[in-house]
């Protein structure tokens, strides 16, 4: 049997896409509306086909060229944007557009029928609406197509990410059984990574720099008094370590949201990151010990993404990309597991 070959549905910049190219899989397509990321994802991938566009005015059909006389086991990826249903996510909305991506999906998994799906996305999506959610109408279309399939919220440092974030994970396969793939970090495997494994051989920059060698080892600027603020916070720490005359008046009276201006530490995990991962007001995104935010480049560390990868766009867009992506960390093991599970079929 051919290799994999993947259809990586809101692929973003390509994180998904990125794990399972290393897996061995072959990537046959990468589809988003997002041009910056378009550019990004046809920089890592420029064998692959990308379609950008709104996958809500798409037919199905779209992929029959792609797809042609089939000699291969599909996976098809849907990884959609969790903002709809992220915790931060203070602006949540039932007429967002996006709580249904699940739901166009859907339609090229049942036109389709590859062989195996892949599913990325926050905890408690699959609370959202109870069974008339996305999640469970998913679960559903998958059970009357003939697929197996698990789902399991998985903390992504058990699969080799630097950082606290959980996520779920749904695997599906078409005419055979499967499963969520072990952790290969922890207790009973490798060691957890750290900020440490991840960042620490890069060269220092200032705030507001970029090594000459590396456009993405870039960091944004510190206004004045952001930059006391930052010198006054020793490595894992945070706002409480400021003088008083440092202090935000509403940080006075709140105790809440206490990574916000806080710095890394070297030997632990970072905390979850966003797409704003290179602002120091807006999370732990400090460095743990030099007088600025982190760099692209060390986000995207932090994201498991390997150090050569390209990335299109502004200083916002390339971190926004970056926090929305799927660790490649992740989906490396979910590939592996996958043509695992290949091997037995043809055993």
């Amino acid at each position: 049997m051919n290799v994999i070959r993947v259809f990586d549905f809101f692929s973003g910049c390509g994180g998904t896409s990125s794990g399972l190219g290393q897996a061995g899989m072959e990537i046959a397509m990468g589809l988003d509306i997002d041009p910056d990321s378009a550019d990004s994802f046809r920089a890592n991938f420029p064998r692959s086909t990308f379609l950008l566009g709104d996958i809500r005015e798409m037919d199905a059909d779209v992929l029959s060229p792609l797809i042609g006389k089939r000699k291969s086991p599909l996976l098809f990826c849907g990884c959609a944007p969790c903002q709809p249903f992220s915790k931060q996510n203070r602006n949540q909305s039932a007429e967002d557009p996006r709580r249904d991506l699940l739901g166009e999906f859907s339609r090229f998994v049942e036109r389709w029928l590859p062989e195996y799906v892949f599913i990325e996305n926050v905890p408690g999506m699959q609370k959202v609406n109870g069974k008339s959610g996305p999640f469970h109408k998913f679960n559903q279309l998958l059970s009357r197509l003939g697929y197996s399939f698990a789902s399991q919220v998985v903390p992504a440092m058990s699969f080799g990410v630097p950082q606290t974030r959980k996520r779920l994970v749904l695997l599906a396969r078409l005419n055979g059984p499967i499963s969520i793939p072990p952790a290969t970090h922890g207790p009973s495997g490798k060691p957890y990574t750290t900020v440490r494994d991840a960042i620490g051989h890069l060269p220092p920059i200032l705030a507001g720099g970029t090594h000459p060698s590396d456009m993405h080892h870039q960091s944004a600027e510190l206004s004045e008094l952001n930059l006391l603020r930052i010198a006054h916070t020793p490595e894992g720490g945070g706002r409480e370590s400021w003088p008083e005359g440092l202090k935000l008046d509403c940080h006075r009276t709140h105790s809440g949201h206490s990574d916000v201006y806080g710095r890394l530490a070297w030997d632990k995990m970072a905390s979850g990151l966003t797409t704003r991962c290179i602002s120091y007001s807006n999370g732990r995104f400090g460095h743990p010990e030099q007088n600025r935010a982190l760099s692209v480049r060390e986000t995207a560390l932090l994201q498991t993404f390997p150090d050569n990868y390209l990335f299109a766009g502004n200083l916002a867009s390339r971190a926004r990309q970056i926090g929305n992506a799927v660790p490649p960390a992740m989906s490396l093991a979910v590939g592996k597991h996958f043509l695992k599970e290949v091997r037995k079929r043809k055993a």
